[in-house]
């Protein structure tokens, strides 16, 4: 009878210490973010910035509905000699050809892919974002003439699938290090301050083409940075196509 007690507390005092393991586990799981920060993540990464010793940054402008400021932004561009890029959605494209192709044949502006219907794709199969991307880069190509070389994912929502599905149709994942937050009704001023209080060496700004005061800020934006010394470029000239890495947050290291 005494044995059989033990063996009973033997068998309670297993399970307590395995269910004791089991939430210090738990305790220490750590997210994919974090995986990446300490080093021992495979999770691929897309570009957020590029480490450069000049003074050049990357605006960029996402287009997904409406279009009423696109020529007023060329027109500022333009007038300061400036360069951007612009990611347009496939059905952007379709709706507003007169618009993209006046971009692209300005010289001022390459054109990227943003998706062909603005979904989040970070959970999409691999067939899925194929018919994404290769149907939006159909109708860039038909409107401008030239196939995109750079996607940029709605939402900023990425995965390992996204990113090498991308690869292999010839696209390079592009995101952005200095957010305005133009979408959310942000003063030209406020719009402005965002871009020159973050910006660095090898930044890529975030824009909109048809947020609400985003034309207006344009001009603040470019004077500011051209008076802290920057000089602008487009996003596919400005970042490394080979011989670099990419650390924890997104930004290109050309390699030695």
């Amino acid at each position: 009878m005494k044995f059989a007690v033990t063996s009973k507390r033997a068998v309670l005092a297993v399970i307590l210490t395995v269910a004791l393991l089991a939430t210090a586990i738990a305790a220490v799981t750590v997210t994919d973010s974090e995986c990446v920060y300490f080093g021992y993540s495979p999770r691929k990464i897309p570009v957020y910035s590029v480490e450069r010793d000049d003074k050049v940054v990357a605006l960029t402008f996402d287009a997904a509905w409406g279009a009423d400021s696109t020529m007023k932004i060329l027109s500022v561009i333009e007038e300061y000699d400036a360069c951007a890029t612009f990611f347009s959605v496939g059905m952007w494209a379709e709706k507003y050809p007169d618009e993209l192709k006046a971009l692209s044949e300005s010289g001022r502006f390459e054109i990227g892919t943003h998706s062909n219907t603005h979904p989040d794709m970070g959970n999409m199969s691999a067939s899925e974002i194929t018919d994404e991307l290769e149907t939006s880069c159909d109708l860039i190509e038909h409107v401008t003439g030239k196939r995109p070389e750079l996607f940029r994912p709605p939402f900023g929502s990425y995965s390992d699938t996204l990113i090498n599905t991308a690869e292999s149709l010839g696209l390079i994942t592009i995101q952005w290090d200095v957010d305005t937050l133009d979408w959310k009704g942000l003063s030209a001023g406020e719009i402005a301050d965002r871009v020159l209080g973050q910006v660095r060496n090898g930044s890529i700004v975030l824009m909109h083409n048809n947020g609400e005061h985003t034309a207006e800020a344009l001009p603040l934006i470019l004077e500011g940075l051209k008076a802290q010394g920057y000089t602008f470029m487009k996003t596919g000239d400005m970042i490394y196509r080979e011989n670099y890495e990419i650390d924890h947050t997104g930004r290109q290291i050309r390699s030695t």
